[in-house]
């Protein structure tokens, strides 16, 4: 049987590595929200979810609270959270770019103060302290904590509700059972029965491979069927599963079969999910966890191996085995590498596939580099060294290319006032910089200097914010709907086959567009299932065309479809802007 968490026992201070709070909680706010609201809000994914809040907002109808509505048409791939807490963040702060980011930003936060607690119960403070600022500062999660989609909130939730369990698992602390419940139950509402799958074979791997014998694992199992948990849990989760399912009569087939078990076998309707290989995501995951996963390869030829824990000094570097002993540390080692490696092993053998996926291991993966970090303490000094160097000879390569090759779209995009090969190029030069001073603090200053490399993602911020803020006219339908209101103010508007490309176009416009011979997958039910005005026939558009006032948004890869239209005739283009070209009666 597992002893009792007992984190009020001290070990005593040593020389270390010592992380204030403040830095902590100021380096957060700034990666998660330096920039919220000073691009766009996206095409796809983006578009779709805050139209999705707004609608909510300005239906009318309760039941637009429980089924989604996506352009007027109802929307059934996820549960509602995620809709629910940005339409409140509208009704706050108005509907702003920053404001539909919000809930992500504050997911971000939420999964630091998730760690930091853990921290505190596991009794090692100062260990959180660190995997807080590489969770924060790792690539994937500035990107994804600056992105209004459903996997930050998600990773928020489910790192609280696997946090819980294990000290549940290891104290049998009833309290600890209950919380882990309710936030699965909101884990589940955030984005549907993954999260508790995903919940399962991480606490259920726990409790195999820390099992004293099969008796001991079938008890541990048996005391999760406890009935204030279990309640707790579908007080949370249930009405809104079983209202959707009295408003909608299809929603148990759509969001049961088709967008869980046909989603992961790659039997979806529609098609609209990536596929790749079982290796999928182990490059992405170097990405994501860019710049501390360049610290990885040298990690095993460093330092001791011996591990540490820590105590109420708060310091980092003391002596081994001093807080419950090397059992204790391998088995919060052995909770953290379920908690990454299932979950990817989950997502790797799934036939639907996306780069956003792997935010929801983060938590755990940062966790265990903290704490690798420390028992090798800090890495070699070739070791902390070498990756600014080599990364910063491959930036200088890059950004000669960049100044020197780089032509056609990228030539024609200015960020910041420059033109975009001279920025990337200089701002590279700049990353490259960074990447070296970084290397050389953490060689010359094994612990704090090891921090360093934070520069990297501040740096790459920058880049990316300055990328996002000048291609607006490419990756937003933020500008067509700027011309489109103030052109033709009294025209009605139509989008030709396409929607997910302009997918922001509703929400810029504050009302649905109509859809001509739609070929949107994310419509597809929606117009399935119900008779609408939404979505248009050829026909009926054909002899509307000849009595009222339209303009038509056409993409380019749609054009020489549209001209053999016969309704074409009575269009003439009018402006271009960005991919699409628009067309008036």
């Amino acid at each position: 049987m597992l002893q009792p968490l007992n984190p009020t026992r001290q070990i005593k201070e040593s020389a270390g590595l010592f992380i204030p709070l403040w830095l902590v909680w100021g380096a957060a706010l700034a990666f998660a929200g330096i920039g919220l609201g000073s691009y766009a809000i996206l095409d796809n994914n983006e578009g779709l979810y805050a139209e999705v809040a707004r609608e909510m907002l300005h239906s009318g109808d309760w039941q637009a609270w429980i089924i989604p509505r996506l352009n007027g048409l109802p929307y059934i791939e996820k549960p509602p959270l995620l809709y629910w807490l940005t339409a409140i963040s509208f009704v706050v702060f108005g509907e702003s770019e920053w404001a539909a980011r919000l809930v992500p930003a504050l997911s971000g936060l939420a999964c630091v103060m998730n760690i930091l607690w853990f921290g505190r119960k596991a009794g090692r403070p100062q260990t959180a302290r660190l995997a807080a600022l590489l969770f924060i500062s790792s690539l994937g999660v500035i990107l994804m904590s600056h992105t209004l989609m459903f996997d930050m909130l998600l990773t928020a939730l489910l790192s609280a509700a696997l946090f819980r369990g294990y000290l549940f698992i290891a104290g049998n602390d009833r309290a600890e059972q209950r919380w882990a419940m309710f936030f699965l139950a909101l884990a589940m509402m955030a984005k549907g029965f993954v999260a508790v799958m995903l919940f399962c074979i991480v606490a259920g791997g726990f409790s195999i491979v820390s099992s004293a014998s099969s008796a001991d694992f079938l008890r541990r199992l048996r005391s999760w069927f406890n009935w204030k948990a279990i309640g707790i849990f579908l007080l949370i989760s249930l009405p809104w599963h079983l209202l959707a399912g009295l408003i909608e009569p299809a929603f148990t087939w759509l969001y049961f079969v088709n967008e869980h078990v046909l989603r992961f076998l790659g039997r979806r309707e529609p098609d609209d999910y990536y596929t790749g290989a079982w290796w999928y995501y182990l490059p992405r995951i170097v990405v994501f966890l860019f710049p501390w996963s360049l610290l990885i390869p040298a990690l095993p030829f460093a330092g001791s191996g011996k591990s540490t824990d820590r105590g109420a000094s708060g310091r980092i570097g003391g002596p081994t085995g001093e807080l419950k002993g090397g059992l204790a540390n391998r088995r919060l080692h052995l909770f953290l590498t379920l908690a990454w490696l299932m979950p990817l092993l989950f997502f790797s053998l799934s036939s639907a596939k996306a780069n956003y996926y792997l935010i929801a291991v983060m938590p755990f993966a940062a966790f265990q580099l903290a704490m690798v970090l420390e028992e090798r303490e800090f890495g070699s000094g070739w070791g902390r060294l070498l990756p600014g160097v080599l990364l910063g000879g491959v930036l200088l390569v890059f950004a000669w290319w960049t100044a020197n090759q780089a032509h056609g779209a990228l030539e024609a995009l200015g960020v910041r006032g420059w033109r975009s090969p001279w920025f990337l190029s200089q701002s590279l030069v700049g990353l490259a910089v960074l990447s070296l001073l970084a290397g050389l603090a953490a060689w010359r200053r094994p612990g704090i200097g090891i921090l360093s490399y934070m520069l990297l993602s501040l740096g790459a911020s920058f880049i990316l914010l300055g990328v996002l803020q000048a291609s607006t006219t490419q990756a937003s339908s933020r500008p067509l709907a700027v011309a489109l209101q103030r052109e033709y103010p009294g025209r009605e508007i139509f989008m030709f086959r396409a929607f997910e490309e302009h997918s922001a176009l509703p929400f810029y416009l504050k009302k649905p567009v109509y859809i001509i011979d739609s070929r949107s997958n994310d419509l597809f039910w929606g117009n399935k299932l119900h008779r609408n005005g939404i979505v248009v026939s050829e026909t009926d558009f054909a002899g509307y065309a000849q009595s009222e006032s339209a303009v038509i948004v056409v993409l380019d890869q749609d054009l020489p479809l549209f001209m053999t239209k016969s309704y074409y005739k009575h269009f003439r283009e009018s402006q271009k802007i960005g991919n699409a070209s628009l067309f008036l009666n």
